[in-house]
């Protein structure tokens, strides 16, 4: 009898986390390993979950992917890991106990960079293991990506007809990352093949139950649930979750109430925790029938953008465009940079971009620069990967929409290392890429986690991009996927050759979103050489460096800066409507002057 079988007359009961244990012990490796160097201890954590009532187990086989296993120098011991692994669990288990292979999910918000392809032939590889390791079953769990759990389940189906347990990890109650209720989840996965549907992880039995409510009970499949055993505590560098037993097993009724027929643990959970569910399944039977109160479709408010502020991107394609960089100051002091912001509006530029700690050196925050400035002069304003977690950079980003700032330039940020405090920590939640799609994600009213806003956000996005590389097509193919991740127009390091302005049109001239090019004036051939060899994603040509070097007095280097930048704005604007003028030292009487040149050329060529 399988334990689908089992399930259609019986509520059963799964183990619980199994990391919880090891961590409790001390054990901060990798997990999975400890299938080959300390089997004993993996052993005997299944039997205590097996004492406490458990009838299915999952394999210590979580993050036994390749993926997973090569940042412990164990990517050639998938296979080997996880045959270890269950033939642990059966080693543990008497006649009557079901094995599942566990096989973790791998997207997440870090990171990470795997493409979906690499991502999928890990969990193919890992796949492979385990059932030619003779499970009862394949357990699919913690997975926040919907379309890699359904493609893990179609990866199961093509190779076997076991069972399988899918369980997805949500961002907010009864929704998915991106939006996805529950209900439609579940409703696909069913229809994938999975036998088992349900949740795990991220959340306590209150939130879970919560998202349960809304779900009818499949057509053919079961219901799952496998929840954390509370919010978890950080104390003196460790999380602790509360042990409440008896807790659980008043939600486990309520599980079971919910149509429910395998209740397990996740993240905190004891044996403990699963002794109280498995004293819910001895007095329960499965309910047959579920009324789910139909939910209200929801309206989301749409906000768009005022008549006077026309997004960039448009603008770019219809004419000759400016917008300048001006950094917040070092200081507390703004009266300077104010009167540039004003300065360089006058000078007719479409828009001041405020760089988010450029060089990773701490400036007056440019969300309030960009609201003080903003009814003087449009603020674009960069939000960079590196300083703000999930969390912070959600905030920020309300932050900007609720004071009318729309125009946002995602950039990864250069490494703490490089800036004034290098023992700060770099916290690279996501990439580029993943901060432009979570902006558009805002555009359409839903939260990084899924939730509902109420309001869609109405950001215009802008994407970095460096021509100043080796490989222009390689440049150009990372232009494209962060046109595919939403990016609306792009703004590139500066350069300082006019055949590599060429150069770069020529490679870009097939897409169709808008390009700022950058340019930068220099200012003496100090400012140059450090430039050259010191800053990433910049170089000058030999003849530049000479010709700064040759400049005897400030004045004079000045000047030449300016030369040189107007000979490159002459090429810029031969192929680019949009130009990106980065004011160097807050020096805006600088680029003003240059932006009346750009002006000049313009009404110039349309007298011609």
């Amino acid at each position: 009898m399988t334990f689908i079988e089992k399930m259609k007359n019986e509520v059963l009961v799964g183990d619980g986390a199994m990391g919880t244990l090891l961590y409790e012990q001390g054990i901060s490796k990798c997990f999975e390993e400890l299938n080959l160097s300390d089997p004993n201890r993996i052993i005997d954590a299944h039997k205590q979950y097996i004492e406490a009532g458990a009838v299915i187990i999952q394999t210590n086989t979580y993050a036994a992917n390749r993926l997973k296993l090569e940042k412990y120098g164990l990517g050639e011991k998938v296979r080997i890991i996880n045959q270890e692994a269950v033939k642990l669990a059966r080693e543990a288990g008497p006649n009557g106990i079901f094995i599942v292979g566990t096989v973790g999910g791998l997207q997440n918000f870090h990171q990470e960079e795997w493409t979906k392809e690499e991502v999928l032939e890990a969990l193919e590889e890992q796949i492979e293991a385990l059932l030619a390791s003779n499970v009862d079953g394949i357990l699919l769990e913690t997975f926040y990506d919907l379309d890699e759990l359904l493609g893990a389940i179609n990866i199961v189906r093509n190779q076997s007809e076991l069972p399988i347990i899918a369980n997805v990890s949500l961002g907010e109650i009864g929704v998915l990352h991106g939006g996805v209720s529950l209900k439609e989840a579940i409703g696909k996965l069913e229809n994938a093949g999975a036998d088992v549907v349900g949740v795990n992880c991220r959340m306590g039995p209150s939130h879970m139950l919560r998202s349960l409510e809304d779900v009818p009970l499949p057509k053919r499949a079961y219901l799952s649930v496998y929840p954390n055993a509370s919010l978890p505590e950080y104390q003196d560098g460790r999380l602790f979750y509360h042990s409440n037993p008896e807790y659980f097993e008043s939600m486990g009724e309520q599980f079971v109430n919910q149509g429910v027929r395998l209740l397990g643990g996740c993240c905190g959970t004891t044996p403990e925790h699963i002794r109280a569910f498995s004293q819910v399944a001895e007095r329960r039977t499965p309910v047959e029938e579920k009324w789910v109160t139909p939910s209200l479709e929801k309206v989301t408010k749409k906000i768009e953008f005022p008549r006077s502020l026309e997004p960039l991107s448009d603008i770019a394609k219809k004419r000759r465009s400016v917008i300048v960089e001006l950094d917040p100051p070092k200081k507390l002091s703004t009266e300077k940079f104010i009167k540039g912001a004003k300065v360089l509006k006058e000078a007719g530029v479409d828009a001041v971009t405020l760089a988010d700690n450029s060089l990773a050196s701490p400036r007056i925050d440019n969300m309030a620069l960009a609201a003080q400035i903003k009814e003087d002069v449009r603020p674009l304003v960069h939000v960079t990967c590196r300083d703000r977690n999930l969390i912070g950079l959600q905030s920020h980003l309300m932050g900007l929409h609720a004071l009318g700032i729309n125009d946002v330039l995602a950039v990864t940020g250069d490494p703490t290392k490089v800036g004034d405090f290098p023992g700060a920590t770099s916290v690279y939640d996501v990439t580029s890429f993943q901060l432009i799609s979570l902006m558009k994600q805002l555009n359409e009213g839903i939260s990084f986690s899924g939730k509902d806003l109420g309001q869609k956000a109405n950001f215009s996005i802008a994407a970095a991009c460096n021509p100043n590389v080796r490989h222009l097509d390689k440049a150009v193919q990372r232009m494209e996927k962060k046109i595919e991740s939403g990016a609306d127009f792009f703004m590139t390091q500066p350069m300082y050759s006019e055949e590599q302005i060429e150069a770069f049109y020529h490679e870009t001239k097939h897409l169709d979103t808008p390009i700022y090019v950058g340019i930068m004036p220099l200012t003496s051939s100090r400012n140059a050489e450090f430039l050259h060899n010191e800053v990433p994603g910049i170089k000058l040509t030999d003849s530049i460096r000479r010709s700064m070097a040759s400049c005897e007095t400030k004045d004079s280097a000045q000047l030449e800066g300016i030369k040189i930048a107007k000979s490159l704005i002459d090429t810029a604007t031969q192929y680019f409507n949009g130009i990106y003028l980065i004011t160097p030292f807050l020096r805006y009487e600088i680029t003003a002057e240059l932006t009346a040149y750009i002006e000049q050329k313009s009404t110039a060529k349309l007298m011609n």
